[in-house]
């Protein structure tokens, strides 16, 4: 009866894992998509203003949820057969996400002449996205509260499903936005994509309509509150800082380069982003779980080395052959105004190696909540990254220099974590 209910369970893992990786592909073809249109009707410098925004309104989705999602999906999924702990988690992360919403939303549309002074430099005719913005962000925060609750409850293959048709909806109005307005069209699909998705959701959660009874104000709790803070202060702390520093360093190469040099940046980031979603989500689904379940520095360190083992060959293979066709896969992504963007593979794959090294361990950090290891090595990441970017592109007056500042940034963090965690991994295992 075992084996019979193991072997069901991995035939669903199986088909979770099949449909995350459709999800990873739409959402990578889409990217590629959306990228070819930019290139051909916007060119570098309209990729750089595009960076600046995405970066932006990343950031102030997370501070719009509060950075709960995480803590929220543990939560429900605990007390999903709880009716009283399930109304009080339900009912604190709807008021505070409403409350942060709002302040996030007010914000922007009432400041957006100043944000866009900070992200769009001598560009002073953008304010009106940054207004559509605060509009479309509370569908946004809705979309991620009736997300978490799906998660909670176990809903992989709905929530699958949704995030590939809702990214295919997105990329459709993107593409078709880019087209008919250029610049002013991409900088709109930015700012609606991920808020557009929501229609799609209700579909999903309407089955669970019955669960709005259990959202109460009087059952807002204060103890769970405190239960979900390292969640969100964790989850905010990069979320939101990282985009920020990445704005930092775009600017500073536009203040110094000109925009055309930060949009072959912005360009290499993205060929970047596509490649590492793969191993991104491979972590998600299968190391992060692991790192949860098991005690013990021996099992954390058997656990490490089967990864690195097992995935690190095949990455660096992969790697190496994203090196070699370097000049093909700009020219598919891009164009052959992007062509600079070649010299600055070496740099990037050598400190997305590196990166991925690093995440890999420091995974336990989210896994065991160690909540000031996390933060602190995270801090040390954001301020390093910065002064390194800055130091490299002025010695180099170039913009290798910013990939060059990412390959000694994750090398220092990576150093860190190895300092951290170098008891548990290098032999010491009478901790067991």
């Amino acid at each position: 009866m075992g084996k019979l209910i193991q072997y069901i369970n991995n035939k669903v893992l199986v088909k979770i894992a099949s449909l995350q990786s459709a999800s990873v592909f739409t959402r990578i073809l889409g990217g590629i998509l959306t990228s070819k249109a930019i290139a051909i009707f916007i060119g570098a410098e309209g990729l750089a203003l595009i960076g600046n925004l995405r970066n932006f309104v990343s950031a102030f989705q997370t501070i719009a949820t509060f950075g709960f999602y995480k803590g929220i999906v543990k939560y429900i999924a605990k007390f999903k057969e709880d009716s009283l702990n399930l109304s009080k988690t339900l009912s604190t992360s709807y008021y505070m996400g409403f409350i942060a919403t709002v302040m996030v939303s007010f914000f922007c549309y009432f400041e957006a002449e100043w944000i866009n002074d900070i992200i769009f430099p001598t560009y002073n005719d953008y304010a009106y996205v940054i207004r559509i913005f605060a509009i479309a962000i509370p569908f946004y925060s809705l979309n991620m509260f009736s997300f978490s609750i799906m998660n909670g409850f176990s809903k992989y293959k709905i929530l699958i499903i949704i995030n590939i048709i809702g990214q295919v909806l997105s990329v459709a109005i993107a593409l078709l936005l880019i087209f008919q307005n250029k610049i002013d069209g991409a900088l709109i699909s930015v700012v609606i994509a991920e808020s557009l998705i929501f229609l799609i959701t209700l579909v999903g959660i309407i089955n669970r309509k019955s669960l709005i009874n259990h959202i109460k104000l009087s059952n807002v709790s204060y103890s769970l509150l405190k239960k979900l803070s390292p969640y969100s202060l964790m989850g905010l702390f990069t979320a939101v800082l990282m985009p920020f520093v990445t704005i930092a360093i775009r600017s500073y190469i536009i203040d110094n380069l000109g925009y055309k040099d930060a949009g072959f940046w912005e360009a290499m980031t993205r060929i970047s982003d596509y490649y590492l979603m793969f191993v991104s989500s491979l972590i998600v689904l299968y190391l992060l779980p692991r790192f949860t379940e098991i005690n013990g520095f021996k099992a954390f360190k058997k656990e490490v080395l089967s990864f690195y083992k097992t995935i690190i060959p095949i990455m660096l293979v992969g790697l190496l052959l994203i090196y070699v066709l370097r000049h093909f896969i700009v020219l598919v992504i891009f164009s052959e105004e992007f062509k600079p963007v070649e010299d600055l593979f070496f740099w990037q794959l050598l400190g997305d190696f590196v990166k991925i090294l690093s995440i890999v361990i420091a995974y336990q950090f989210l896994a065991k909540k160690m909540f000031w290891h996390y933060i602190l090595t995270e801090a040390f990441l954001v301020i390093i990254l910065y002064t390194t970017s800055v130091y490299f592109i002025d010695l180099y007056d170039h913009v290798e220099g910013a990939v060059i500042a990412h390959f000694v940034s994750y090398l220092m963090y990576y150093g860190i974590i190895l300092l951290i965690f170098g008891s548990s991994l290098f032999g010491v295992e009478n901790h067991e």
